[in-house]
């Protein structure tokens, strides 16, 4: 199997906090192939979309156990192979993805795996995709407003019982942008909502301050529609984001029953839309956010609770792309019969 992970860039992933070089290197300690690819090696020739990859490689082909060592010891080869050649691509990128990167990944999406789905990160690279779970009495999901008119989210917030809302960027990741808006400074909130639609330019996202929240958020893995991890992410003091970027702390967590029973109702539907490897960031029982494009949090579970997720996500990578070649060889098979019997007809 060769595995192409789409990043940022290799020498800005840190060892210990880096979801994806702990995927990377379960693959090749399974003998799995693995290379690196960034947005901007993208190309097309003759029609056919290629990248200039950088094949990681060991010294000896000895792969460290040591995620640091993994890191500062591989080679990095340039390659130049057609994405097709790929049996997985991997999308590790902070979001938002260009519109040009779907384009080249619609050319390889029957041909090749990709994780999560071309469509489904369409449907889920912004904010918005929480409305596709369809919860009007809002059991799991926070009250929550989207618009670039600020006379309606001025009344939005006029009309709220509670005294502080949320207030952040459509699109964004690691807490950039998040604040607390307080009822009681309307003068001030006016000037922010003018900053952040910036002229009708951006959508913003107005939301319910639910109770808990300085408390901090819990980061639950999905994989394939099930859970499989989470922990407790509490904010620094001054601080109500809980995003680790934003110097808050890890702390081990175990999920409540009805936490488990909200993830059972919108797992499967992940799981449809294509959206394999996903990371929910939940207060209470309430889904704030749904992060599809390059979610972590292996790495933290991973030293909390004792475990190796990344084993659970290369298992699924292989059965996926087992079960695709297997679908394959039948399909050819099925054509191979049907053109040795219009042969024999003849």
């Amino acid at each position: 199997m060769h595995v192409g992970f789409l990043i940022e860039d290799w020498a800005n992933m840190e060892p210990g906090k880096s979801s994806t070089l702990l995927m990377m290197q379960e693959c090749m300690q399974r003998g799995h192939k693995v290379s690196v690819l960034y947005v901007r090696n993208l190309t097309v020739r003759n029609n056919a979309v290629l990248g200039f990859l950088k094949r990681v490689r060991m010294p000896g082909d000895k792969v460290p156990e040591q995620i640091a060592s993994f890191h500062k010891k591989a080679l990095l080869e340039d390659k130049l192979i057609p994405l097709q050649a790929l049996d997985v691509i991997f999308i590790r990128k902070d979001p938002p993805i260009d519109p040009i990167t779907y384009n080249f990944l619609d050319s390889v999406k029957d041909l090749t795996m990709v994780v999560n789905e071309v469509d489904g990160l369409r449907k889920a690279n912004n904010k918005l995709y929480t409305t596709t779970f369809h919860d009007p009495d809002n059991e799991f999901l926070p009250i929550t407003h989207v618009s670039k008119n600020k006379d309606y989210l001025l009344r939005m917030i006029e009309e709220s019982e509670d005294d502080r809302m949320i207030l952040k960027p459509l699109d964004g990741s690691g807490g950039r942008g998040v604040i607390v808006l307080e009822k009681s400074a309307m003068t001030n909130i006016n000037s922010l909502l003018d900053f952040y639609i910036d002229g009708g330019r951006n959508y913003v996202i107005l939301q319910e301050f639910i109770e808990g929240a300085d408390q901090g958020d819990v980061r639950v893995m999905m994989l394939n529609g099930r859970f499989i991890g989470a922990y407790n992410r509490k904010p620094a003091d001054g601080e109500f984001r809980a995003n680790l970027q934003t110097g808050g702390s890890a702390h081990a967590y175990t999920m409540t029953a009805s936490q488990k029973r909200i993830l059972r109702k919108v797992g499967p539907k992940l799981a449809r839309d294509g959206l394999y490897f996903v990371g929910l960031d939940m207060i209470g029982d309430k889904i704030l956010e749904v992060n599809v494009c390059n979610p972590g949090g292996i790495t933290n579970i991973n030293r909390l609770s004792k475990v190796r997720l990344q084993r659970l996500v290369v298992d699924f990578l292989e059965e996926k792309v087992h079960e695709r070649h297997q679908d394959s060889t039948e399909m050819h098979d099925r054509l191979a019969r049907r053109h040795l019997s219009k042969q024999e007809e003849h």
